[in-house]
């Protein structure tokens, strides 16, 4: 069985096309790496990249894009809805195939020390991968962003796992880590009231008293003109989509205002879906076909979930 990992590198640009194909230009055409799908968001002004292959090939990969990417962004000159403190700004490896997550830890250590030797770019470590317990949250590291990142590093507590205590002047520092499958779920709200919609991420993410494994704020997307509840499901298996889907249709009903779409950035495992899905056949009192296709998984996941921009190849069983 082949060894496969994904790595899900985040960008700091959502917007500049061309940069974003320059950058991206890297993962054509590359042996034991496949590129599966890259997601370009103008208000979050954030590119998230989806990569599956050989662990040693992914990391080639991933350094050549770093080269790239300090001629290409500088943080000095970048806005976004998105937090942020590097040009790239995460990059996580996930076990896929035969690979365990001890030896995901295992390569994002090995990344972040190429990363930090090479390019001199400070490193944290972050999840599975993280060395103290207060790194294991990336917001915890994130907090201040690149603009307080120049200061925050020089604190002892917060000196880098791999590099200088100094951030890189133009790309800032990086978080590497490993983890399980995240799901990066947005939720639609109909308003241009940040302050509501903050209510709703409140009522579901765990550091308010929501659920467990959920990190969750408000955003508001100029380009679509309403705002969302943009979140982080850590793990899916122990608090499902459509728990924290329903919650927050149920806590937006008293202010009357429609949920009317939810979205998926990146890719999501099939089960995740599948799970969701269960709970709505048995509300309609039908009985779930354990041999669901993926197109019907997607148009099902369109109808319950509200998923808009769904498709097959947007859940990882679809590349296996």
């Amino acid at each position: 069985m082949a060894r496969i990992v994904e790595c899900v590198p985040n960008f700091s640009e959502g917007r500049d096309k061309e940069k974003i194909e320059r950058i991206v230009g890297v993962f054509n055409n590359r042996d034991q790496v496949k590129l599966i799908n890259y997601e370009a968001d103008g208000d979050y002004n954030r590119t998230v990249v989806t990569l599956i292959g050989s662990p040693e090939k992914v990391i080639e990969a991933i350094m050549d894009m770093i080269k790239v990417v300090i001629d290409e962004i500088d943080l000095n000159h970048h806005t976004g809805e998105h937090a942020r403190m590097g040009a790239v700004d995460v990059i996580p490896f996930i076990p896929v195939s035969d690979v365990t997550m001890s030896e995901c830890v295992e390569y994002a250590n090995i990344l972040a020390q190429k990363i930090s030797n090479i390019y001199d770019i400070p490193c944290f470590m972050y999840a599975e991968a993280a060395k103290e317990e207060k790194r294991i949250a990336l917001p915890n590291i994130r907090k201040g962003e690149f603009e307080g990142m120049k200061e925050k590093i020089k604190l002892p507590e917060w000196k880098p796992d791999y590099g200088r205590a100094e951030i890189h002047p133009t790309f800032g520092v990086i978080g590497v880590g490993a983890r399980d499958f995240l799901v990066a779920y947005n939720i639609d709200v109909l308003t241009t009231d940040e302050k509501k919609t903050a209510n709703f991420a409140k009522a579901i993410r765990q550091s308010s008293g929501g659920y467990q494994y959920v990190q969750a704020g408000p955003v508001f997307l100029e380009n679509r003109g309403h705002t969302q509840v943009t979140m982080n499901i850590l793990n899916f298996k122990k608090n499902p989509i459509y728990r924290i889907f329903e919650t927050v249709k149920m806590e937006a009903r008293r202010y009357h205002m429609e949920v009317p779409s939810a979205e998926i950035v990146g890719l999501i495992p099939k089960d995740a879906l599948v799970k969701s899905l269960k709970y709505y056949y048995d509300v309609d009192g039908i009985e779930f076909p354990e041999d669901i296709t993926l197109h019907e998984v997607v148009r099902m996941s369109e109808h319950y979930l509200k998923l808009r921009d769904f498709s097959v190849d947007k859940i990882i069983d679809y590349f296996l």
